[in-house]
């Protein structure tokens, strides 16, 4: 069972800016709720029992209501003083990890893939990294990732018209020592640095799961959250 999460939540919501002037996109209030509410319960219902947040933009407003609406959860949280790209942050969050094997989710985005196969794949592939992959349909706001019959990923497309493939989550399974003993800048990008250059070496693998899926970065994504998530916490 994967038990310690990272959840990013530093982004600035640049695109949400006329629906969510001055919160950091985590903050979105979706059906009376901050998103990341959502993500924390997410993460909580599959066992997660250790969450690390790592922060940036208004990062004092996250704190507040963690420590207001969540005052029995098991916490740490680290705070990036100037932007360190998302490889830059997953690395930092890491140092707070006690176990080998670890997930990252984004705060902005709601996945509903089943932590606990998804991490059984993980091991059993022997992975560095595993990627929760969505199946869409006639899409071209997102890159799409291409497996093999192994589930080994072999190649990452840049955005353009898809009728039907795989989309990168934005869900990681990471194994710990694997990543910090790579030579990498203290600022850096995970998608571009680290995913994109172990391609070769085939330890990146993919976890097909058609769950519910949100990115509300998107405005109309964020729009669709109120109407879909009303009910969450009444289950």
């Amino acid at each position: 069972m994967i038990r310690e999460a990272v959840i990013l939540a530093g982004g600035l919501g640049t695109r949400l800016k006329s629906a969510v002037p001055d919160l950091p996109k985590c903050m979105a209030p979706v059906a009376g709720r901050p998103f990341i509410d959502y993500v924390i319960q997410e993460l909580l219902d599959q066992k997660v029992s250790k969450i690390i947040f790592s922060l940036g933009y208004m990062h004092e407003v996250v704190l507040q209501h963690l420590n207001e609406k969540w005052p029995d959860l098991h916490y740490e949280y680290c705070i990036e003083s100037s932007p360190l790209g998302t490889g830059g942050a997953i690395y930092l969050a890491s140092e707070h990890v006690q176990e080998d094997h670890f997930v990252v989710v984004n705060g902005d985005t709601l996945f509903r893939v089943d932590l606990a196969s998804m991490y059984g794949q993980h091991l059993n592939l022997q992975a560095f990294i595993t990627l929760a992959l969505k199946p869409m349909q006639h899409f071209d706001r997102y890159g799409s990732v291409i497996l093999d019959e192994s589930q080994t990923i072999i190649s990452f497309k840049e955005k353009t018209f898809i009728a039907d493939g795989l989309i990168n989550g934005g869900t990681y399974i990471i194994q710990k020592s694997t990543f910090q003993q790579l030579q990498l800048p203290e600022v850096f990008s995970f998608e571009k640095d680290v995913l994109e250059t172990h391609i070769e070496n085939r330890m990146l693998k993919g976890f097909v799961s058609n769950e519910y899926f949100i990115d509300i970065g998107i405005p109309e994504d964020f729009l669709r959250a109120s109407n879909d998530l009303k009910d969450y916490f009444k289950h």
